[in-house]
């Protein structure tokens, strides 16, 4: 899309080339109308309230008695139908914000850029420089501009200069960039937008990734993108010629043979049996207990005593002698 570049003096500078991603979106009329209610819906504070008969002071005396009057039964004065009653269904404060999902928000600014650029609404100014905050200079830029209804200043930050010298005159507002919205472009009749501005829009507006998991595909897809670029590389390459191998290299060798868990379990057992066999576990010794005690004791007393005269040897000296 091309838009005409214009400087303050209203003099036709050149033509710059922005994004027809951004600035030639075809129009959803649907789209634009649904961000614009919830535009509409967030600005209302939901204050109003109306008293019911609950609230309204007074009414606590029943006016006459249920029967033998002739008149309709009455339980209070405040009841709705009565004078300085109560109301029934009136206001009560709530709230009227609703939420307009990303995706919607940013194709409903697309729209209506473009539509502003396909209609000639949308003027691209090279700088604000000669504004310096009164109101002579903003209502001479727009003279010189040919704008006489309603429009809408965007510039890339919030310029002091520029928002005072727009302050005073009617139908002229201004907005930095980031806080574009379709409401505001679908308010305004003219969109005078800064170079720079108009850079930012085309930059920002032009990738619509769909929030943290279309940031992820998007990644994921040029992570595959590069590497198949990268295969296709490889393949192009001619690859180096490998010499044939010959017919005893061609012989394959035999694989060696798994043992199985069985076998396995054998062979570490005939492994550490000589080892086992070298190095005997040492026994622990035992200690005598009261019984081989008792055995000792028994033996001594049956030995014969050396001392005794009924010994067989003591009487066979005696003989001789």
């Amino acid at each position: 899309m091309q838009i005409s570049v214009k400087n303050q003096n209203g003099d036709l500078l050149d033509s710059i080339d922005l994004n027809d991603a951004v600035f030639n979106v075809p129009m959803n009329q649907s789209l634009v109308h649904q961000a614009m209610v919830i535009y509409q819906g967030n600005k209302r504070h939901g204050t109003s309230d109306t008293k019911t008969r609950a609230q309204v002071s007074g009414g606590g005396r029943k006016p006459w008695i249920q029967k033998h009057t002739g008149r309709a039964r009455q339980g209070s004065t405040r009841a709705p139908q009565w004078r300085h009653g109560g109301v029934v269904f009136g206001p009560h404060p709530r709230s009227y914000r609703a939420a307009l999902p990303k995706r919607m928000k940013r194709q409903a600014l697309r729209c209506m850029l473009s539509d502003k650029a396909r209609q000639d609404r949308l003027v691209c100014l090279d700088s604000t420089n000669t504004i310096d905050g009164k109101t002579k200079s903003m209502a001479q830029l727009l003279q010189n501009l040919s704008i006489s209804g309603s429009a809408l200043v965007v510039t890339l930050g919030s310029i002091r200069d520029v928002v005072q010298a727009a302050h005073n005159l009617p139908k002229i507002w201004t907005l930095p960039v980031n806080q574009l919205n379709a409401q505001e472009l679908l308010a305004r009749d003219i969109v005078i937008m800064t170079v720079e501005a108009a850079r930012w829009v085309e930059e920002t507006l032009a990738e619509d990734s769909h929030g943290r998991r279309g940031t992820k595909w998007a990644n994921a897809a040029s992570t595959a993108t590069d590497s198949v670029a990268s295969i296709e590389t490889v393949v192009a390459e001619p690859e180096e010629a490998t010499p044939e191998p010959s017919a005893e290299e061609k012989t394959p060798t035999p694989r060696p043979r798994r043992r199985s868990a069985a076998s396995t379990t054998e062979a570490d057992a005939t492994a550490k049996a000589p080892a086992e066999e070298e190095t005997p576990a040492p026994t622990p010794r035992r200690r005598r207990t009261t019984a081989s005690a008792a055995e000792e004791s028994t033996a001594e007393s049956t030995e014969p005593e050396t001392g005794s005269t009924d010994s067989p040897t003591a009487d066979t000296q005696d003989e001789e002698a």
